[in-house]
Formats: C-alpha cells, sequence, structure tokens
C-alpha cells in the first residue's frame, strides 16, 4: 500500500549512485521502489525514463552524489528535470553526501564557490526541498531558496559506539575544524583530539 499524503502518493525513486540504499529505504517504509529506466549512451550522455505515472505524485530521488562526483551530479540533475516534466506535485532530493561542498567560500583570488553552483543546479532542475547529511558547513543552507532539511549522523554513531562499551575511547578530528564535534559527545572517561593536516601546494 502507498502512503497518502497532502502532496500526493509518496513514490521514492533511486539513480545509480547507490540502488542499494533506495531500496532499504523503500523495505523500511513497506512500498515499492519507483520503475526507472537509466543507461548511457556509448558517447557517455545519461539517460532517463520514467517508467510509472507520477503526476501529482510526492517524489524522493535518492542519489548521494559520491565518486564518480560529477556523473552523479549530472545524473540527478536529468532526473529531477524528468519529474519535473512529469508533472510531480513536490520533489526532494536526497543527497546523503553533498558534492563540491567543501568549495564553500571564496577562500582565493579567482576560484569559484561551487557549494554555491551545486544550489543553483539543484533549484533550476526542479528540486523543491533537499535532504542532506553532515554538511561541510552548515551556512551552506543558506545557498538555497528552498527548503533544507539537514540531518546529523553522529547521534547514531555514538549510540553504536556507546554499545560497544570500548575502554579509554579516543575521538580524533580528522582536522581542527572539527574538533569541537569531537569533543562535544566525550564522556568523563574518554579523550578526543585532531590531526594536523596539510595539503601540497600545487
Amino acid at each position: 500500500m502507498t502512503p497518502n499524503f497532502s502532496y500526493g502518493d509518496l513514490k521514492i525513486f533511486s539513480g545509480r549512485a547507490h540502488p542499494a540504499l533506495g531500496k532499504e529505504i523503500c523495505e523500511y517504509l513497506g512500498i515499492s521502489p519507483g520503475e526507472i529506466t537509466l543507461f548511457n549512451f556509448s558517447d557517455g550522455e545519461n539517460y532517463c525514463q520514467i517508467d510509472e505515472n507520477v503526476r501529482g505524485a510526492d517524489i524522493f530521488v535518492v542519489q548521494p552524489t559520491c565518486s564518480p562526483v560529477n556523473d552523479h551530479i549530472m545524473e540527478l540533475l536529468i532526473l529531477l528535470d524528468a519529474f519535473r516534466r512529469s508533472s510531480a506535485s513536490r520533489i526532494t532530493a536526497v543527497m546523503p553526501y553533498f558534492g563540491y561542498a567543501r568549495q564553500d567560500k571564496k577562500d582565493k583570488p579567482r576560484v569559484p564557490i561551487a557549494a554555491k553552483l551545486m544550489a543553483d543546479l539543484l533549484t533550476a532542475s526542479g528540486a523543491d526541498r533537499i535532504l542532506t547529511m553532515d554538511l561541510h558547513t552548515l551556512q551552506i543552507q543558506g545557498f538555497f531558496n528552498i527548503p533544507v532539511d539537514h540531518l546529523f549522523a553522529a547521534p547514531v554513531l555514538l549510540d553504536a559506539i556507546r554499545e560497544m562499551g570500548v575502554d579509554d575511547l579516543v575521538i580524533v578530528s580528522p582536522d581542527v575544524g572539527g574538533s569541537a564535534s569531537a569533543s562535544a559527545p566525550r564522556s568523563p572517561s574518554s579523550t578526543s583530539g585532531a590531526a594536523d593536516r596539510t595539503r601540497p601546494r600545487s
């Protein structure tokens, strides 16, 4: 049975970035994955066809923009455009990994703000809402003129760590910027630290 909400029937479609995630979400909700055809032409172009009626439906497109980042971003944009042109009532892009999030400011001369460009592309392609996780910086939400649901994985990870019952736990941040996140959840019996990371100059 497909749940019915104010935006129409809930339908979940998955791109090719992580189809197993889309399938698991559908199994949890007790609905069937949306039917869609995706492949590449011989020159590398993406092809997309929605194989069921989505008019008036509440669509969720599951597509983390993981490696290869550019391929998965382009496929997501094409998917969003296809659903918009198929008269879906609302389109939510589910992006557990948000590509180009680290390029969120102009920290050097003559460089782009690629995270803002991503926001513009997603909106122009037809997204009505973004659902993402653990953005590089919170202000990326302000790049959008549509709602952004920003989720955090830390509570789930911390519960799993506590269940392991690790003695002398050390939580280490990969850089100084994440040191506050590493120190916040620690208990009196644990410690935290941060790595000193440098990038080679080109």
